[in-house]
């Protein structure tokens, strides 16, 4: 300091967090407290190919709390990318009164939405995986290549239990089980913030509460959900987030629940977030949310009004630009918002940043940044990854896995050779497209408010401008080659666009098709915001068959007779039946990443056995949604004849589906009763009886017999993976907790009671090996959802 003078409190990192926020806010003025609840767009402080710190600090005089989207709105590359960081830092950090350090946001759903960034799969696909620690991995590059160009703070990820495939986010979540996405969500969460947060970096949880249950699928709608349903189901993956891996951060939904708009409630976002779950972290909203408030929802009159609604609801942070929080200090003087609100919201942020230790290291070594990026070890998991999120769902011939001395092999489909049809709404350059492909004069699509303007994306030119900029991509046609080598004939036919129907080759296809010994057909969907994109944010629908030409692309080739693998790469959660019907094999997909070529090889001619399995139910049609596994007592059939007039009501592939190219038998199914206090040990042992390796999911499932609330028929409550040589057994050991088997009763106290229990476990929620019925005794016992115990799982 200067002249020796003793430095403030708050710089001094010997002393506790909470000391030094406390220092630093009595410091702040109101400006630079309104300055850190806010955010601003990287583009905004940039000048065509160049970064002007006059500008910068001319356009935050008094500091900034974030800075939206360095790599998800630029082209540039990391190490260009770190240094542009450093210097919007140094502006903050050495130009402004008290020195504050910025924090930058980013998307990383499916691995960090920047140029060069390992492009991993989709969120669902990772959630096929049934492996948390494969997740955890994939979470900890994404955090590596984030710190080496220091962002720090990460919209990811998705905790929305989605069972209603009309909506087109559904492939940014972990499926439609709270179980499943809590422990998928948990895994992520750990790899993100690592064990200290000062070598990590902040996820966010999100979008709270319900956002995947709006009306008719259509995205931002309106959400009707009793306040049983809403805590038992849609709250859990973000309570197990909390509660297991100390999440950081929450982004509120757009949606209103029961009326109450959720960036604007204080029920949701601190009764239910902050006293019912024990969330402790920073609440930032979703692109601007405060201003819907006003827009969208109609709670409030006027941008002020909003402002403090939002305030005072328990959001803490106006994203992607400080807008409708500029007008706190007008809505302080009106009385509508008082000092305390407003200290409270700062105080959460400031404690986020040192937590995140940015007030002693606020600056990263941007030469060493590409060292982070697209090394071999990393394009290993990509595929390790996208191979483990593939799902056989039919294999009645056996065709698969495919003889590698095949000699003529057609590869069909608009996914076959498409490296963009790999990505879902969120990988890069994918979701840049809004940003590349937005025209001035062309805001069909664009405007994240409902409205024809653009206000919330970012515009950059020069330099800084964003691009179709992709890393390797290896297509399944490509991965296919790869795989057979010189020693067959590939022939590729595309037959058809993902959704056009003009320029069809599907007579050329199906001729390709008849010449070959057999025909991988990828049908696919195009992800993104845009409005030529088929599934993905905004892009919502009420048919969920194959878009375009593509059914009778299938059609054409399966009927020359030639065994047809019918590969779906799409993030739509599609209707297929008549493919079920035609194909030798179905395999579904999602978007894969960079590797999804080569791990689809691989699946395919029986170099990696399939392991991947359904976190969702797939329909039978789009007249049954909703259909998912864990529906209460009295659901899942018509009464009283059972079927529909039409249909059976059970979906066409079940919650945890997926085969192998081996099989596994269950054995020594054990179960030791516990009681309302006391845990259930269950116990089975699993062998490979099959000629191959493999691995398999093991699924536990529990239902209450009888309770004082209609009980879910069964509901998952544990999972493991057990990977198996032939003629190998592993035995696995759960604990449930009675935590694990609690509900909200009608006094809406969450307990367990004493009863029977049904216990069952399986390959599938449809394909149970054993079950149980077990009487857990006692008295009924209250928990609070805050500090359920998640199934704990040994392999011997």
């Amino acid at each position: 300091m200067p002249g020796g003078e003793t430095p403030a409190p708050y710089r001094d990192a010997t002393l506790p967090v909470d000391e030094r926020v406390e220092d630093l806010l009595e410091r702040m003025t109101l400006a630079e407290k309104i300055a850190q609840l806010g955010c601003v767009w990287i583009t905004s402080l940039v000048r065509s190919d160049r970064f002007d710190a006059d500008a910068a600090i001319a356009r935050i005089p008094d500091g900034i709390g974030q800075v939206t989207r360095i790599g998800a709105s630029t082209g540039l590359r990391p190490a260009a990318s770190a240094a542009l960081m450093n210097e919007i830092q140094r502006v903050a950090v050495e130009r402004t009164r008290l020195g504050i350090p910025i924090v930058v946001h980013e998307e990383s759903v499916g691995g960090f939405c920047a140029r060069e960034a390992t492009v991993f799969p989709q969120g669902i696909g990772l959630a096929s995986s049934w492996d948390p620690d494969l997740v955890r991995r994939v979470a900890t590059v994404i955090r590596e290549q984030m710190l080496a160009v220091g962002a720090r703070h990460t919209l990811a990820p998705v905790l929305d239990v989605a069972r209603d495939p009309r909506w087109g986010r559904v492939e940014e979540t972990y499926g439609e089980d709270p179980v499943l996405a809590g422990t998928i969500g948990t895994a992520y969460v750990r790899g993100i913030q690592s064990d200290d947060l000062t070598t990590g970096v902040v996820a966010t949880g999100k979008h709270f509460l319900g956002y995947a249950l709006a009306e008719g699928g259509l995205n931002w709608a309106p959400v009707q959900l009793g306040p049983r349903e809403l805590r038992e189901v849609y709250a859990e993956p973000f309570a197990a987030a909390i509660r297991d891996a100390g999440l950081a951060s929450i982004m509120n939904s757009y949606s209103s629940v029961d009326g109450l708009p959720c960036g604007g409630s204080p029920a949701i976002l601190t009764d239910l977030l902050r006293d019912e779950l024990g969330f402790d972290g920073l609440v930032v909203a979703d692109y601007g949310t405060v201003a819907l408030l006003e827009t969208h929802h109609r709670t409030a009159e006027d941008k002020t009004a909003a402002a403090a609604q939002a305030l005072a609801a328990g959001l803490d942070v106006e994203l992607p630009a400080l807008d409708c929080f500029r007008e706190l200090p007008d809505a302080l003087e009106r009385g509508l918002v008082s000092m305390p609100a407003i200290d409270q919201a700062v105080r959460r942020v400031l404690r986020s940043k040192f937590q995140l230790g940015l007030f002693e290291r606020p600056y990263v070594d941007a030469d060493a940044a590409p060292g982070a990026y697209q090394t071999d070890g990393q394009r290993a998991l990509a595929r390790e990854a996208a191979t483990a999120s593939i799902v056989v769902l039919t294999n009645p011939s056996g065709v698969l896995p495919l003889d590698p001395a095949v000699r003529r092999i057609a590869v069909i489909g608009p996914g076959a050779d498409d490296e963009r049809l790999l990505q879902g709404d969120y990988h890069y350059p994918a979701h840049l497209e809004i940003v590349y492909e937005n025209k001035p004069d062309d805001t069909s699509g664009t405007a994240l408010d409902g409205s024809s303007g653009t206000q919330f994306l970012p515009e950059a030119g020069g330099a800084f401008e964003a691009g179709p900029y992709f890393t390797p991509h290896i297509t399944p046609l490509a991965g296919i080659r790869s795989r057979v080598g010189a020693g067959a004939e590939v022939v590729h036919v595309r037959g058809c666009d993902v959704s056009s129907i003009d320029d069809a080759e599907i007579d050329e296809a199906a001729a390709a098709a008849a010449a070959a010994d057999v025909a991988v057909v990828v049908v696919a969907g195009r992800s993104g915001l845009r409005p030529l994109c088929t599934v993905g944010e905004a892009r919502d629908a009420t048919n969920l068959d194959l878009t375009g030409l593509q059914p009778q692309l299938v059609e054409a080739v399966a009927a020359t007779g030639t065994p047809t693998v019918v590969v779906v790469l799409s993030g739509r959660v599609h209707t297929l039946s008549s493919m079920a019907d035609q194909a030798a094999a179905l395999v579904q997909t999602w978007p894969l990443g960079e590797e999804g070529g080569n791990a689809l090889a691989d699946v395919l001619f029986g170099a990696s056995n399939p392991s991947g399995r359904l976190p969702v139910s797939m329909p039978r049609s789009v007249g049954q949604v909703p259909v998912y596994a864990g529906h209460r007592a009295g659901g899942g059939k018509s009464m009283f004849y059972v079927d529909y007039t039409d249909s059976p009501p059970t979906p066409l592939f079940a919650f945890g589906h997926g085969l192998s190219y081996t099989s596994f038998s269950y054995t020594g199914f054990e179960i030791e009763s516990g009681s309302t206090t006391d845990p259930v040990l269950v116990k089975v042992t699993v062998t490979n009886d099959g000629e191959r390796a493999g691995a398999e999911v093991v699924q536990l499932y529990v239902c209450d017999l009888v309770a004082s609330t209609a009980r879910p028929d069964q509901q998952l409550i544990g999972f493991t993976k057990l990977t198996l040589d032939p003629g190998q057994s592993g035995t696995a050991s759960f604990t449930v907790h009675p935590s694990r088997l609690a509900f909200y009763d009608p006094a809406m106290r969450f307990v367990v009671e004493p009863g029977q229990f049904v216990f069952r476990i399986g390959a599938s929620s449809a394909d149970i090996r054993h079950e149980a019925t077990v009487d857990v005794g006692g008295d009924t016992a209250d928990y609070r959802q805050r500090d359920v115990v998640a199934t704990s799982v040994v392999v011997t």
